[in-house]
């Protein structure tokens, strides 16, 4: 039996589909979707079939409507069928259509859900890639999570997926870097220079300033001593020429904000399979080849842009560049790869790097960028287009700005940081589960408010509480049920085999069904690269296991545990397991923990 009821009558409708319109072609019915209702009352599931296929076939929906009506009436396990608005018809299946998905689910465990619908493509999702200038803030933590849920989503719908981490460890940024870096190391030596004076040393001045460098600075003293200072007749380090020690310092300190970047991450659940290095691909001439292959194609040329209007870009020089073509990609104006001085702009650079991306066989690259890059999109589609002749597709998914909140009000600035409130003091505040959940209960290109007060609240609005209490509740249930111990074995196994035919109430057959949709929630969403979807999903899913639950409480017909009646308490047993088990199932792909009992 397929894990996919959907999947299933989606097949039977083709099939009738093909039947009664033999010349519709195949690309079309691809399109041909069946969806769960949105009110039950209506059946169980609708096709778009009719309305879909009318203008291939010549015909009205309605009449099309009206023979898959009446072909759909014969197909094992279907009740019901009714055509329905302008052209959908909607269908009811069997009660114990529905029912036989949970020994599915059961014998599943986690694992139901999981798809083939990947079919194995690789893809290549690239998400937080902050510059390794500072500690993780929440801005990065929004990013972290959404590509983390989405490449654990796409594996789970059959996907080969590769996580990864881009280090912008060229330019400008880390050599400012490396001078900030550079200065806490000499204060360790106990230079007598002031800030100001070295500042007025560094090119653009002292640019971070935060306290996580002092550790930075102790580690390079540890390590070279002063052997990168110079030392005054009265023995008081200063500066060396930083021809002396600036790539050292700078490599140094690259290496060492990974490595704490790294620890975030994994104190978040993150864990990418790659670091790619933008000075490694620099270094190996893959920007270079990039370069060379968009001029083979005739698709650059040496030109001066026109003023921008508002703010100018960092990349617009009133002077002649070597400019991509990339408005004949769908970009707005083309754009500059090298500056009049010979050096690379940071999209040439970038280029470079998702061509090396092509090169280690990624057949879809996801980027997830926070939304200030969303002026970056159409020329980055652009040369990815160009340089793949449209085979390797890039998507992007962008992530709006997240306003931590305490008591209605902003969260101040982190010291340590100096200028942000860091990832490491929002897990510490509120724990792992619930930043990554929360971070998910909204659409990822929407505003987000993070309540930090709501977050760990216990109450039903707050949906990390209201999921991971409806997970605490099934255990309690199977716990019990062990602990009486007149029910038989409780186990998932043992209850995939139980007898069903006495679930039958409204309230029961809502969380069957609920249940049954899980496998295509978990295509859909996918497919239309939205994690958060899971996260609503779950809320769903809780809210119908809770309203069972306190339906319980008036009817005892609806109770869990039902003494002298051990058949109907196993079935019921059976619906909270596999209830637990999706829950599960769903909180994984989020990288959520589910909890055995709340606190």
């Amino acid at each position: 039996m397929s894990e996919c009821v959907f999947q299933r009558y989606r097949h039977h409708v083709l099939a009738v589909v093909r039947e009664l319109l033999p010349d519709v072609p195949e690309e079309t019915l691809a399109r041909v979707e069946l969806t769960p209702t949105r009110d039950p009352a209506h059946g169980d599931m609708a096709t778009n079939a009719a309305l879909l296929l009318a203008k291939a076939a010549r015909r009205k929906p309605a009449d099309i409507a009206a023979d898959l009506v009446a072909a759909l009436q014969k197909v094992d396990g279907i009740a019901a069928v009714a055509a329905a608005g302008p052209g959908f018809v909607n269908i009811t299946l069997h009660p114990q259509v529905l029912r036989a998905m949970l020994p599915v689910v059961l014998k599943a465990g986690e694992a139901y859900g999981q798809s083939q619908v990947g079919r194995g493509v690789r893809v290549n999702v690239e998400y937080v890639s902050a510059n390794p200038t500072g500690p993780m803030h929440v801005g990065h933590c929004r990013g972290a999570v959404v590509g983390d849920a989405l490449a654990n989503l796409m594996a789970k719908a059959g996907f080969d997926v590769t996580k990864e981490f881009y280090i912008n460890d060229a330019g400008n940024q880390v050599r400012a870097l490396a001078w900030a870096a550079y200065w806490r190391y000499l204060q360790v030596l106990g230079t007598r220079m002031t800030q100001d004076d070295f500042s007025a040393l560094a090119p653009g001045g002292l640019q971070y300033q935060g306290e996580y460098l002092i550790p930075v600075g102790e580690a390079l003293a540890a390590e070279f001593g002063n052997k990168l200072a110079e030392v005054d007749v009265d023995g008081t380090p200063l500066p060396a020429p930083d021809a002396t020690w600036l790539e050292t310092v700078r490599g140094f300190a690259v290496a060492h904000m990974i490595n704490a970047i790294k620890e975030d991450l994994a104190a978040l659940g993150v864990h990418q399979n790659v670091f790619s290095s933008e000075a490694d691909v620099l270094a190996r001439g893959v920007t270079d080849a990039a370069i060379d292959r968009l001029a083979a194609a005739d698709l650059l040329y040496q030109g001066v842009l026109e003023p921008p209007k508002g703010k100018l870009p960092e990349d617009w020089e009133e002077r002649e560049q070597l400019l991509f073509r990339s408005t004949s990609f769908g970009d707005d104006v083309d754009r500059p790869l090298r500056k009049s001085d010979g050096t690379n702009t940071y999209f040439a650079n970038d280029i470079g790097y998702h061509m090396d991306k092509v090169a280690r066989g990624a057949q879809v690259m996801i980027d997830v960028w926070g939304a200030d890059h969303g002026g970056y999109v159409k020329r980055m589609k652009a040369a990815v287009k160009a340089l793949t002749a449209d085979t390797v597709p890039l998507e992007i998914v962008l992530c709006q700005i997240v306003h931590i909140l305490r008591d209605g009000q902003p969260v101040k600035m982190s010291k340590r940081a100096g200028t942000f409130v860091t990832l490491r003091d929002l897990i510490d505040e509120v724990g792992r589960d619930a930043v990554r959940f929360t971070m998910l209960t909204r659409k990822s290109d929407a505003q987000m408010e993070f309540d930090l007060d709501l977050v760990v609240a216990q109450q039903r609005d707050n949906p990390v509480f209201y999921v991971q209490y409806a997970h605490a509740r099934c255990r309690s249930v199977l716990r019990s049920a062990a602990e009486e111990g007149v029910y038989g074995a409780v186990d998932d196994a043992a209850l995939a085999d139980a007898t069903l035919d006495s679930l039958s109430s409204d309230a029961e057959m809502a969380l069957v069904r609920r249940l049954a949709e899980w496998p295509r929630m978990v295509e859909a969403a996918a497919l239309a690269r939205e994690p958060h979807r899971i996260a609503f999903y779950l809320a769903e899913l809780a809210g119908d296991f809770h309203a069972l639950w306190n339906r319980g409480r008036d009817d005892a017909s609806l109770r869990f545990l039902q003494s002298g009646a051990v058949e109907a308490t196993r079935a019921r047993l059976a619906l909270v397991a596999a209830t637990a088990a999706v829950i599960r199932s769903g909180l994984a792909v989020m990288g959520v923990d589910p909890v055995e009992e709340m606190r």
